[in-house]
């Protein structure tokens, strides 16, 4: 079968330009080459992040500086809020680093509330909290404004936030927030293969991690700053993909970033129209609904995997079901990246087209 095109919570269709991008004749990564490509990168990526402060490239995927940053920052006790696969993971990998950790538990399908977090906070001991932003496995968007508000109540308690599926596709200013770290795989809404991560560090993030052993080299805060200044990484970079990202982030900067989050607004609407016409009900609740996919909740009962199966065989597209414990009561329906209005009608025409054949 030829390959599909993908509408799945990720990686994301690669567009032609991007790839051209990756093709680039490839350059050494300790000289002024590279050092040039780095620095033209910065200013865009700062935009997008809502930041002054450097952004940092990881040859990594997301969880590897996710787990550098528990490394980096958590001396005492870190608490991670969990409403999903992701973010529940966040608390494993806390555990797994030897860190003292609790969580707050949501229901999947469910938002953080702030309250709990002010109220969790209080109970004392704890210096670093984790948020994933917008939670892929059950498409809830979490209260970012709300949570950052109430974490920096909180002498002294640093926030980690994961902002994977929404980095480029909505506003998110960092240093307005007062967020101490924000990371992005690229592998989502910035429409890039997967192997990097992008991620900014506040003044206080770097100064907790110059105090915290053991935090190890390849995903070291200070080793990142310390390079930065050079205009270069800690270690050997994936060149290609910061080639596509340079490209990526000019793509951007040309369209404009509010052009950028209106199309993602109004393709995720299209797809919200779709389920609502079609009979089906959201997973996540209103008003904390992500902006670039839709979990579709399952209450047709269709069986799901036969139905993701069809739609790849008959109009070679490439939907995802539930993920983890929620597999069969939900499917996926990404539309972020470099997805159009006429791309997503031609998705949303095929589901149509199959659906009767499930009810």
């Amino acid at each position: 079968m030829p390959k599909p095109k993908l509408f799945i919570p990720g990686p994301v269709e690669i567009s032609p330009a991007t790839y051209e991008a990756m093709c680039a004749p490839m350059i050494g990564h300790r000289g002024s080459d590279f050092e040039e490509l780095y620095s033209s990168i910065q200013p865009g990526l700062q935009q997008i992040a809502g930041t002054d402060r450097p952004v940092f490239l990881s040859t990594s995927s997301a969880w590897g500086v996710m787990e550098g940053a528990i490394r980096n920052l958590v001396q005492g006790k870190v608490l991670n809020l969990c409403c999903g696969a992701f973010s529940d993971k966040w608390f494993d990998v806390a555990q797994r680093c030897g860190k003292k950790a609790e969580k707050i538990q949501a229901e999947w399908g469910e938002p953080i509330d702030p309250g709990s977090v002010r109220n969790k906070l209080a109970e004392g001991g704890f210096d670093t909290v984790t948020l994933v932003h917008n939670e892929t496995s059950t498409g809830v968007m979490n209260p970012l404004d709300e949570i950052a508000s109430v974490v920096n109540e909180f002498e002294d308690v640093l926030l980690i936030v994961d902002s994977v599926s929404s980095f480029s596709a909505v506003p998110i200013p960092t240093d307005q927030l007062g967020v101490d770290v924000l990371l992005a795989g690229v592998q989502k809404a910035m429409a890039l293969p997967p192997g990097l991560t992008v991620f900014v560090t506040s003044e206080a993030a770097l100064s907790r991690a110059e105090s915290t052993p053991d935090r190890g080299y390849y995903f070291d805060f200070l080793e990142f700053s310390k390079n930065h200044s050079k205009n270069n990484t800690p270690s050997t970079p994936s060149i290609a993909l910061l080639q596509a990202l340079d490209s990526m982030v000019a793509s951007i900067m040309e369209e404009g970033l509010e052009e950028r989050y209106r199309r993602h607004h109004e393709n995720n609407a299209l797809v919200h129209k779709w389920m609502e016409d079609s009979g089906f009900a959201h997973f996540a609740p209103e008003g904390f609904r992500s902006k670039t996919l839709t979990a579709v909740a399952n209450n047709r009962e269709i069986d799901v995997p036969a139905f993701v199966k069809a739609l790849r065989i008959k109009h070679n597209f490439l939907i995802n079901g539930g993920y983890g414990k929620i597999k069969g009561k939900t499917f996926r329906i990404s539309n972020m990246g470099n997805e159009t209005a006429d791309s997503m009608k031609e998705l949303l025409a095929a589901l149509s087209d199959l659906l009767p054949d499930f009810l």
